[in-house]
């Protein structure tokens, strides 16, 4: 029940347009440059000041007046799509970068971007298929097997998110693969190895609450209250304000017998929006009625 709440949840924390903003084209060499050339210089310029909006409209003049003649016209789609994506609109994203595959199709960026759109529309198969075609142009890409890994977590395909995330895992330090790792060890029922790679999450970070809250979950559906409310505490210590922490927190208590500090943490949750606090409080405090 717990762990639940969170599995659909799941952020990758660091993936970002780094990804898919670099790549190059073969630039002609023609004796007068045509004047959307001019105009394309400006928008890579808007596009740095994140200036999208601008940045789309001189990129919209560059491909009108190029017409598509050329590969190279085919840099202003790709850089309007990263605009689109930035503003989030997504479904002009999507179409830009549609355009731009069919003629770069081993430009792994551009496969990045799409699977970057997919997975911000709640396409996972797409997600998963543009990610793939990127990490067969790129298979030593360690971000993007990560990526892969904690997908096939939420997915639910454990086997195969321990195959990717163990590949990457003595390459690259990273809280979030230890967390994901604790995840999959968790789902084959190792609660142990589940924990030693959530406290080597938060050993090479201390302030990542995900690990705090994946750990408290587990030890409460493992019935070890006492740990659980060791690691919620600390994870009140990183964001006192965190709501499921607090909610967690209640219930280790009210477990452990200690009612009048329990009822407290769940009142002051359900206060905050947690809904499922209620239940506890209507079981074991009172009957409330928001």
């Amino acid at each position: 029940m717990y762990l639940s709440q969170f599995l659909n949840g799941i952020k990758m924390t660091k993936l970002s347009l780094s990804l898919v903003i670099c790549f190059s084209i073969p630039i002609l060499s023609i004796a007068q440059e045509p004047v959307w050339k001019k105009w394309e210089v400006e928008a890579d310029t808007l596009m740095e000041r994140q200036d999208f909006d601008q940045a789309i409209k001189l990129y919209s003049k560059v491909i009108q007046e190029s017409k598509l003649t050329e590969k190279e016209n085919f840099r202003s789609v790709y850089k309007r799509a990263i605009g689109y994506y930035s503003l989030g609109d997504f479904e002009n994203a999507l179409k830009d970068i549609a355009l731009f595959i069919p003629e770069f199709p081993q430009n792994y960026q551009a496969h990045v971007l799409a699977a970057l759109i997919h997975r911000q529309t709640g396409d996972a198969e797409k997600q998963m298929q543009e990610l793939n075609k990127a990490i067969e142009l790129q298979s030593s890409n360690l971000e993007l097997i990560k990526w892969r890994g904690t997908l096939y977590v939420e997915n639910g395909e454990f086997a195969l998110a321990k195959r990717d995330l163990l590949w990457v895992r003595p390459l690259q330090d990273d809280p979030e693969l230890e967390t994901n790792l604790g995840l999959v060890y968790y789902a084959a029922g190792k609660l142990d190895s589940a924990l030693l790679s959530i406290n080597r999450s938060i050993e090479l970070d201390a302030t990542y609450e995900p690990a705090y809250l994946y750990a408290g979950s587990f030890c409460l559906e493992a019935e070890r209250y006492e740990l659980a409310l060791k690691y919620l505490n600390l994870a009140l210590l990183v964001d006192p304000e965190n709501v499921n922490a607090l909610f967690y927190k209640g219930v280790a208590l009210v477990q452990l017998n200690r009612i009048a500090q329990g009822c407290s943490a769940l009142a002051r949750a359900f206060k905050e929006g947690n809904d499922e606090a209620a239940d506890y409080l209507k079981e074991h405090c009172y009957d409330v009625d928001r």
